[in-house]
């Protein structure tokens, strides 16, 4: 590139707007700067990760974009930010985890080359994991309730996993999904159940990599609340242990729980486990017990927030019309939170959640008007939304 050429593109970039952002900040640097590509110095972490080329499947995990939500940003007087895990090599926030407890499995000993991992997972882990072990020439076997959508199990199957849907039924019972795939390690040689809800480097995966992303893509840590849904733990308590040491407590860091969930009223009521009643639309989220991976920062929690299934079905759509986001239901209901952590920390705050997987996993449910209407929630979805109701 000409030094005339980066003259005038960085003129151009700075004459677009009255107030550069920190993006075309960036890249005005940079222009200025480098001969042929950016300068390391010139530019985050994040930025760097994708400058070269990595090492297959699991080098692309990792390093996704933060994007602004900008309708929801306009409404509230906030920055609400969401981490695009959906952008993931393998589609969802879980490839962080999948990738995590294999690496634990291999540095324990725990596997050998050509053995077998098996999972208990909602689907999204379990995706992951088949994605990873291909990559590291491992056989999948996938344990899952049988509520979750066949686009899951469907994939599972495609990527070359064993999959066992069996009866959703309580984690104190000896059939639940969880169980059966650890009996199921133990009957293998060479084969490790990899435990994802309790294994701890699932948390450790968000220490080391989604915490340090966030805090580098908000100009060192420059955000005010953080705040997710949870399932296993992982996210929530990794992301929080590390925003929280970072900030050295600043940042407000909150759970997001959907209808069925303990762990709303566990926090509200200062650690009083309460029985698990009801259930919601989302998945892979909302927990009926404190897993070890949550059990770890649970303490460091400032709060928490219950939403509606009806409120995450609207912003489903929302995102899809305004942002032209497609994601599911775990992801809406984590920008609703978000927009409500906004509203009680007052304007001029900037909020971080995470996007964690698309909606092509769901679509023949969240976009069909027979399962909207067995769910009563045609009626949640604004009419001017509405024409997005696609299937029958």
């Amino acid at each position: 590139m000409t030094t005339l050429l980066r003259s005038n593109l960085a003129k151009s970039l700075i004459s677009s707007t009255a107030k550069p952002s920190k993006v075309a900040s960036v890249a005005v640097r940079c222009l200025a700067t480098s001969s042929s590509t950016p300068s390391s110095s010139s530019l985050p972490p994040v930025a760097l990760a994708h400058l070269r080329p990595v090492q297959g499947f699991v080098g692309a995990i990792g390093n996704t974009p933060l994007i602004r939500l900008n309708k929801l940003s306009q409404e509230t007087g906030c920055d609400i930010l969401g981490k695009a895990e959906f952008m993931q090599p393998g589609g969802s926030v879980k490839d962080r985890a999948a990738l995590f407890v294999v690496k634990d499995a291999e540095e324990k000993g725990l596997i050998k080359p050509g053995g077998t991992v098996v999972e208990g997972t909602a689907g999204n882990t379990g995706i992951g994991l088949a994605h990873v072990c291909r990559s590291r020439g491992y056989k999948c076997v996938i344990y899952m309730p049988n509520t979750q959508s066949q686009e899951k199990i469907d994939l599972l199957r495609m990527l070359g996993a064993e999959v066992h849907p069996v009866p959703a039924v309580a984690f104190d019972n000896p059939e639940n999904y969880n169980h059966q795939a650890r009996r199921h390690a133990e009957r293998l040689e060479n084969a490790v159940w990899t435990n994802q809800f309790d294994n701890t480097a699932n948390r450790r995966a968000h220490i080391e990599t989604t915490g340090p992303e966030i805090w580098d893509q908000t100009d060192g840590g420059k955000l005010d609340g953080f705040i997710c849904a949870t399932g296993t733990g992982g996210t929530l308590a990794g992301i929080t242990r590390y925003l929280k040491d970072r900030s050295e407590g600043r940042i407000q860091c909150w759970l997001a729980d959907p209808p069925g969930s303990v762990l709303h009223s566990y926090i509200q009521s200062g650690g009083k486990l309460m029985e698990r009643e009801g259930g919601s639309i989302t998945e892979g989220i909302g927990q009926g017990r404190v897993t070890d991976n949550l059990a770890q920062e649970v303490s460091l929690l400032d709060s928490s927030l219950s939403i509606r299934d009806e409120d995450s079905i609207e912003m489903v759509y929302r995102l899809l019309d305004e942002e032209g986001i497609y994601v599911g239901a775990s992801s809406a209901l984590n920008v609703v939170a978000a927009r409500e952590m906004a509203k009680k920390m007052g304007k001029g705050k900037t909020i971080v959640t995470i996007l964690c997987d698309g909606a092509y996993r769901y679509q023949a449910r969240l976009f069909s008007r027979k399962w909207l209407e067995s769910k009563g929630l045609v009626g949640a979805i604004p009419d001017h939304l509405k024409k997005y109701i696609v299937l029958e």
